[in-house]
């Protein structure tokens, strides 16, 4: 299989065009927004479990489209029909918030399911791209370069997009709120800008005969039914996968509630999001060293590591009151987040047979969308019942130690012996 470097480039290009929206819109500023402009009206602990629910409603539908769309990416060939689709569905939302003002919270909300779904539907074909475009030898360096090009490219529209609505008087800008609603049409042309070169150069290259939506959920469905069936005979990696379900539950969760939950608690719009943007560039060098200390100390023993980590943030996390507290922990998240999807990604490639790596990986992905849907909707209730989101958070605690549990008891070298 030849490599063509240009489509290559462009592929890796796309991960910096659509992490604008990953750190603007599902970290940073959306939340932000929310809480002060569309859910002006509510009370600060009910703006954030509307957040929260919004976020559980998005996890449903992409969890119930998942066997499908990944049936459409592995029969049809149609990759960049769909990726284009779903491409535009998002950047179409994300310029849509120039329209939400106060009291708009229905609206916001819809806008953002419409606009998580096309994010994560698209990354569902952007994924399938890789094999048909880089060689096996090369798909892990090409695999982490795109990774790290995503934080660079979010992390600088994510600054652009703090001085704009900091210090909008430099700009020509009127005020704050005008600098934020041009921040999210910048997530919309940086999105569509940076993808040209993918959506341009790549071609879908197989063609099968096309099938009706019914015949594509069939197999899809069926896909998963045959793997459930097969977990059985994988009884170490079935324990990992239960203990990921728990923990990484617990991370997305952190990634799409801390901002708001900043906000409810008192910290100022500009802290939140520098705070944010030390995350997305403190994260570049600490996945690089948490895999170098995995190398030393085990993959197992490492991941663990910082899942006690993600423990002493939840807990810190309650007890937050200062914006300094909140960079702390921002500081804190970017020690571990990349390198704890990183190492779990890693650990499950070693536990399952390699003849159906992608069949296992398209379970996972699907399974984790499902199993994302309950820390929101935890944090969410519990912030309703008790009237305050530091409880929601306390929840979290939860997940962490369930999955660290689980995790003890995971052997991974015989995970590796029943995978052959």
């Amino acid at each position: 299989m030849s490599t063509n470097k240009q489509h290559v480039r462009a592929w890796v290009m796309y991960d910096w065009a659509n992490s604008a929206f990953a750190a603007t819109m599902m970290a940073a500023v959306l939340p932000v927004f929310y809480s002060e402009v569309a859910a002006a009206p509510l009370e600060d602990h009910v703006a954030t479990s509307y957040w929260g629910f919004t976020q559980t409603i998005a996890m449903v539908l992409m969890a119930v489209m998942a066997p499908v769309l990944g049936a459409v990416a592995d029969y049809s060939g149609l990759k960049m029909r769909f990726l284009r689709f779903f491409a535009l569905m998002g950047i179409l939302a994300s310029a849509g918030f120039v329209f939400v003002g106060e009291g708009d919270y229905i609206l916001a909300s819809g806008l953002f399911i419409f606009g998580l779904v096309g994010f994560s539907n698209a990354n569902t074909f952007y994924d399938g791209l890789l094999p048909d475009l880089v060689p096996d030898e090369q798909r892990d360096r090409v695999s982490s370069q795109g990774f790290a090009f995503g934080y660079i490219g979010g992390g600088l529209l994510l600054v652009l997009n703090l001085l704009w609505i900091q210090k909008p008087e430099w700009f020509g800008i009127p005020d704050t709120l005008t600098g934020t609603r041009i921040s999210f049409l910048s997530v919309a042309l940086w999105w569509l800008l940076f993808s040209l070169p993918l959506m341009r150069r790549v071609r879908d290259t197989r063609r099968h005969g096309e099938l009706q939506v019914r015949q594509y959920a069939r197999i899809g469905f069926s896909r998963i039914w045959h793997t459930l069936r097969h977990l059985r005979q994988y009884p170490e990696l079935l324990k990992f996968m239960l203990a990921f379900w728990f923990f990484n539950d617990g991370i997305s969760t952190i990634i799409t509630m801390a901002t708001i939950y900043g906000k409810e608690i008192g910290i100022g719009t500009s802290d939140l999001i520098g705070a944010l943007v030390i995350t997305q560039f403190v994260g570049i060098p600490f996945t690089l060293l948490l895999g170098k200390l995995a190398d030393r100390w085990g993959s197992k023993r490492t991941l663990t590591l910082s899942l006690w980590v993600y423990v002493l943030i939840v807990l810190l996390g309650a007890l937050m009151t200062s914006a300094l507290h909140f960079y702390l922990l921002a500081f804190m998240v970017g020690l571990v987040q990349g390198g704890s999807q990183a190492l779990s990604r890693s650990i499950y490639s070693k536990m399952i047979p390699k003849e159906r790596a992608a069949e296992f990986f398209g379970f996972l992905n699907l399974s984790s969308k499902f199993s994302a849907i309950v820390g929101p909707l935890v944090f969410s209730t519990v912030g309703l019942l008790t009237g305050s989101s530091r409880w929601g958070i306390l929840a979290l605690l939860l997940f962490f130690i369930a999955g660290i549990v689980l995790l003890a008891k995971v052997n991974i070298e015989k995970g590796k012996s029943q995978a052959v």
